[in-house]
């Protein structure tokens, strides 16, 4: 346990990524120094968790936007009414992020970071989990860690789903997630802008490798996502009401287990804009198919 000068306290709960922040009010009004101090723990663990928050859609919003300016809820996916930064994640609708992601790498500049708060929550199952790109990079051998550094993959948001809808709210859901189309090519090594760390930056919208075929593509990217997904470099958080998670969107994935039936779980999540990637060569990410997201990014 971390003992910091604004008298919270951190306390990390995996080895590799993760952190349970407590002593803090985030409905209050937050000094420069307690951000600051928050903004440093979460470039450490990657992850912060804050149990026990009563906070509103507005109080959500305000706490986020102390990390830099916010993105609109989503590219495609409509708000919660009133609330254009607030994107619902609704179980009951089909929102069930079961397949390991980063947040809307299919643009540009995929969010900085995101937050998500719990307002419904079964009484078993839909734990989040979330894990650590960079610490993926660093297990992967050396030669294939070379060889890593120089992939580009593109991204997209229009992609075939395993599964047929379930129902009609699901099957609305998917062809508003599909109304724009987006395809980006990112590096497979992120670096980081802040620590400068690299990372593996692929996920379930990671759909092809440049220059490579369809199954060269999807065996290169099974290989270097089951490095990520390694029980040690993940966190598993349980929910109950009112928590909430912040996680550095440029270093980690994320994935919701489906594992809770017909229950009712919703969260609410309100993301931070982020920069353009660059690969380990300098190069930056390019726009492939469909417009700059400038109505997302500057909201």
């Amino acid at each position: 346990m971390t003992a910091i000068n604004t008298g919270i306290e951190v306390r990390r709960i995996g080895g590799r990524i993760g952190a349970e922040v407590t002593g803090i009010d985030l409905a209050a009004a937050l000094p420069a120094d307690l951000v600051a101090e928050l903004g440093a723990a979460l470039l450490a663990h990657k992850a912060l968790f804050f149990r026990g928050q009563d906070l509103s859609d507005a109080d959500h919003t305000r706490f986020a936007a102390h990390f830099g300016d916010l993105t609109g809820a989503h590219p495609t996916v409509p708000s919660v009414p009133g609330q254009p930064h607030v994107l619902p994640v609704d179980g009951e609708k089909g929102v069930r992020s079961n397949r390991w992601h980063t947040d809307v790498t299919f643009v540009p500049a995929p969010p900085k970071a995101t937050s998500l708060r719990s307002l419904v929550v079964p009484p078993y199952g839909g734990d989040t989990l979330i894990a650590n790109s960079a610490a993926a990079y660093e297990d992967l051998p050396g030669h294939l860690r070379e060889f890593t550094d120089r992939l580009w993959a593109v991204h997209t948001n229009d992609y075939d789903y395993l599964q047929p809808p379930a129902n009609e709210a699901v099957a609305e859901y998917r062809t508003a997630f599909a109304s724009r189309t987006y395809r980006t090519t990112h590096p497979v090594v992120r670096v980081h802008p802040e620590t400068g760390e690299r990372g593996l930056f692929i996920g379930a919208f990671a759909r092809s490798i440049v220059g490579l075929s369809t199954s060269e593509s999807a065996d290169i990217l099974r290989i270097l996502q089951e490095y990520v997904t390694r029980p040690e470099n993940v966190v598993r958080w349980r929910w109950a009401p009112g928590d909430l998670v912040l996680f550095d969107n440029r270093i980690t994935q994320h994935y919701a287990a489906d594992d809770y039936g017909d229950l009712p779980r919703l969260l609410h999540r309100v993301t931070i804009a982020g920069d353009i990637p660059r690969g380990t060569n300098g190069e930056s990410s390019r726009l492939l198919e469909g417009d700059e997201a400038v109505h997302y990014t500057n909201s």
